[in-house]
């Protein structure tokens, strides 16, 4: 380690300068840490360690300032140590100083700085959307899309690993739905209360070692999506619906924020209710149920038929993340079915009888409308039905005029000419 004792060398040099001179002395300003070194445990836990500082001032009680990157995750703290999990995506530094006093105004020695690096690889290989979701506190089931740099036939391998087990386990259950790889692993939640605030350490990588792997660090109070909830009861009271259901394993009741959705058939409405506390307090509820829930549902027809299902997720008074929702619970129906039957047989009359009414209704008012209005006669109508059966005499008797009139017209001729002759002898 060449550099820190050159670095010891100088701390040296420069508190023998400022040693000189009268006056209060100044602040003692410790050498640099040594041999900072780092390694990895588990999946995605980097630890680092170092010695205390070469030459340092027998009356100080040595601290050490410690930050990751950009000043980021500040820690004073006496221990030669510092662990924290990652996901070993990025390339990760940690900063060390020595100080002889808590205060953090103080400043501390030169900082040392240790890296780690991900593992090679190309970075169009590794799986993205890497993502694990906690089932009812019972099973973690992750998902991933494949790498842009990837072979179709890639074998996919998942690794987790978390503070209740002894080693490294491997997911055995490798699945694909769509374009989507997956695999699910037991996780049950334990009796330790701590055990909630801890994290699953995630790895997908190939078995053939081709593509690059992928890390995720999934915190045991965020990504949790519990079960459906199973309704119980319902019945009516005073204009109210009361429902009652049972929680999900594993949770209890002040952990969970709740949706109730009603569904009335005759008005056809959708009313959603959300329910942050959900008490059994009133006497028509069952008592001493364990783990079991009620919400009133105010102004609900009992008349009718109504429909309720419920959801749940978690909340942020035991969770980090409350977005996750439960699928909805199987529905529950109570009130009064309409009759089907007749529903049917009044779609089926109602038009016959209005369209039997509508030509009632026109026939009468072509009825009044002759009333009312007469038709007014046709004089034409009435001389041809006068006159229609002499038509053939009538032409007979055209014809014999027209005849007789050229007779006349030929002998008056006749008789001109024989005068004419008679005066002219």
């Amino acid at each position: 380690m060449e550099r820190p004792a050159r670095l010891c060398g100088l701390w040296a040099l420069l508190l023998c300068a400022g040693g000189g001179g009268g006056g209060a002395a100044p602040t003692e300003t410790q050498p640099p840490v040594t041999n900072l070194s780092v390694s990895v445990e588990n999946l995605c836990t980097v630890i680092w360690t170092w010695n205390p500082p070469e030459g340092a001032s027998p009356n100080c009680s040595l601290w050490y300032f410690s930050h990751f990157g950009d000043k980021q995750d500040k820690k004073l703290a006496p221990e030669t140590r510092r662990s924290k999990e990652v996901p070993l995506n990025e390339k990760i530094c940690l900063q060390v100083g020595s100080q002889c006093s808590t205060n953090e105004s103080e400043k501390p020695s030169i900082l040392v700085e240790k890296c780690i690096s991900p593992p090679e690889g190309d970075p169009e290989s590794a799986v993205t959307e890497l993502q694990c979701i906690w089932h009812n506190l019972s099973y973690m089931k992750c998902s991933w899309l494949p790498g842009r740099n990837t072979s179709p036939d890639t074998n996919y391998t998942l690794y987790y690993w978390h503070r209740s087990l002894e080693k490294i386990r491997q997911c055995e259950e490798i699945y694909k739905e769509g374009q989507y790889f997956g695999c699910s692993f037991d996780l049950t939640k334990v009796k330790d209360s701590s055990f909630e605030q801890h994290s699953v350490q995630i790895m997908v990588k190939d078995y053939a070692g081709k593509i690059k792997p992928s890390f995720n660090i999934v915190p045991l109070t965020s990504r949790v999506k519990p079960d459906p909830p199973h309704i119980k009861n319902l019945s009516f009271h005073n204009g109210d619906l009361h429902v009652q259901w049972e929680n999900p394993q594993n949770f209890i009741s002040r952990c969970l924020f709740y949706e109730v959705e009603v569904n009335n058939s005759q008005t056809e409405t959708h009313n959603v209710f959300s329910v942050q506390e959900a008490k059994c307090q009133n006497p028509e509820f069952e008592r001493n149920v364990e783990n079991t829930s009620c919400f009133m549902v105010p102004g609900v027809l009992p008349d009718t038929l109504n429909t309720v299902r419920i959801r749940v997720k978690t909340n942020k008074l035991c969770y980090e993340d409350d977005k996750l929702w439960s699928n909805w619970s199987q529905e529950m129906s109570i009130g009064k079915k309409r009759n089907s039957t007749l529903y049917i047989t009044m779609l089926l009359i109602v038009p016959v009888i209005v369209a039997g009414a509508i030509i009632v209704l026109l026939l009468y008012l072509k009825r009044l409308k002759i009333i009312i209005f007469p038709p007014i006669p046709d004089p034409g109508k009435i001389f041809k039905e006068m006159f229609g059966d002499q038509n053939d005499d009538t032409l007979h008797w055209k014809k014999y005029d027209i005849y007789e009139k050229q007779t006349k017209e030929e002998t008056d001729s006749v008789v001109l000419i024989e005068n004419l002759k008679k005066a002219s002898q």
